[in-house]
């Protein structure tokens, strides 16, 4: 296809030098640890390196003691003069989870995150408020990897002369690849109109009317919500992408592909950074009020895997648009550099929250670790459609080939995720 921007996009690789990578663990470094080698020994080395970090993380957060009850051994993560301490045995004091070795190794690992065991039936809480034990995620990863528990201030969002950044601001594809890249990096979000036309997007909302329709509850294919009358209807087409045509037209268009490279990491991994993710399709219907469609604050690693995949991109095409009225995205600019909990919004995150206007054609793109939210509509529905660039393998790096059926039936199940997280929950005296 010609497009008008062909010059301006060939030269946006040669521009860009900025990168979001912020990885610090490789596929091939992960291994099973049983009960004994995390209590024993990783938990003790994490402590004699970030004991006062993490003690700091505990502090601010207000959260209490931890403890894990695993395969019928128990220890407590607790904070004492200043810093974070194991001790064997179940406090009096504080709240208690249950889970088993393969569950805390991937927990330890940052394979899954607090809420990742919740939302997969991996750990239930036996005493406590269920919040106590996602509010804990960033303390892990303070403990673990280092990374300092935000807390006010810690963020600045600045442009190129050191000045606050205009966070309202939009761009189209003629603009500065330098100040789209800037933008980006401070923001971790980018909105950027017009790029495609609202005839190929009524070609793409053609396509997705159609997979709604012959979608079923069991074609393990497709998300489902519930509205006021309990009706269910399916609300968003998985591999959406083998679908739809015309939108497997426009994903290897040069209009979405020149965003694989405006980081300076050759997202997508291939030789010309133009690998892009599997695509979803998206209806965010009225009065929904069960199942995943109006996804809560989250982060795209809310369920783990942060330090081998942070940051991609996850890029979203405006169907219809959306406003305050048709359930626009929300975002938190600043937050994909923030260790903060990756599911749900703390009450105490200083950085504040916007909504993205978008017209039909649109593209939002942000990085996976800013934290985003979709607001219900209320007066008319939207539709979009979700793709995304990752980050090649780090070097030396080898990934475990699972197989793409069992790729898929684990995205398929997170449909009927709001029964487990309910089920880990129990105790939310």
């Amino acid at each position: 296809m010609a497009i008008p921007h062909a010059i301006i996009l060939t030269t946006r690789k040669q521009e860009s030098t900025m990168s979001i990578d912020c990885r610090t663990r490789r596929h091939c470094d992960r291994r099973p640890l049983d009960r004994d080698e995390v209590f024993d020994s990783l938990i003790p080395a994490a402590l004699s390196n970030n004991a006062e970090l993490a003690a700091r993380g505990l502090i601010y957060k207000r959260l209490p003691a931890l403890t894990f009850s695993v395969d019928g051994r128990s220890v407590t993560l607790y904070e004492r003069n200043g810093a974070l301490r194991i001790e064997a045995g179940e406090a009096s004091e504080s709240a208690v989870v249950s889970l088993d070795s393969s569950a805390l190794s991937d927990l330890v690992q940052d394979w899954a995150t607090t809420m990742g065991l919740a939302m997969n039936s991996r750990v239930k809480m036996t005493r406590g408020n269920f919040e106590h034990w996602i509010g804990w995620e960033p303390i892990f990863r303070a403990l673990f990897d280092g990374r300092p528990v935000h807390e006010p201030g810690a963020i600045s969002i600045s442009d190129r002369n050191g000045s606050d950044l205009n966070l309202n601001r939009s761009f189209e594809l003629d603009d500065d690849p330098a100040e789209i890249s800037h933008f980006l990096h401070q923001a971790g979000f980018l909105h950027l109109r017009g790029v495609f036309t609202e005839c190929e997007m009524a070609a793409v909302s053609a396509d997705l009317d159609a997979s709604l329709a012959r979608a079923r509850p069991d074609d393990g294919a497709s998300w489902w919500a519930g509205d006021s009358k309990g009706v269910q209807q399916a609300v968003r087409i998985l591999f959406f992408h083998e679908q739809s045509a015309a939108l497997a037209e426009l994903l290897r268009d040069d209009r979405l592909g020149w965003l694989a490279d405006i980081t300076g990491d050759n997202l997508g991994g291939d030789d010309e950074g133009t690998g892009w993710l599997s695509a979803e399709g998206l209806i965010k219907p009225l009065d929904i009020q069960t199942g995943l469609s109006d996804l809560p604050w989250h982060k795209d690693c809310g369920q783990g895997r942060h330090s081998y995949y942070c940051n991609g991109l996850t890029i979203g095409l405006s169907i219809t648009g959306a406003d305050e009225r048709s359930g626009a995205l929300g975002v938190v600019p600043g937050s994909h550099r923030a260790n903060i909990q990756p599911a749900g919004k703390d009450d105490s995150l200083d950085l504040p929250a916007l909504k993205l206007v978008t017209q039909t054609g649109d593209l939002t793109v942000h990085c996976s670790d800013t934290l985003h939210r979709a607001y219900p509509p209320i007066e008319r529905p939207r539709k979009v459609v979700y793709t995304g660039f990752r980050q090649p393998l780090m070097k030396g790096d080898t990934m475990e080939e699972v197989p793409v059926a069992k790729q898929r039936a684990a995205r398929a199940q997170l449909t009927n995720v709001q029964n487990r997280i309910a089920g880990a929950g129990t105790n939310t005296g």
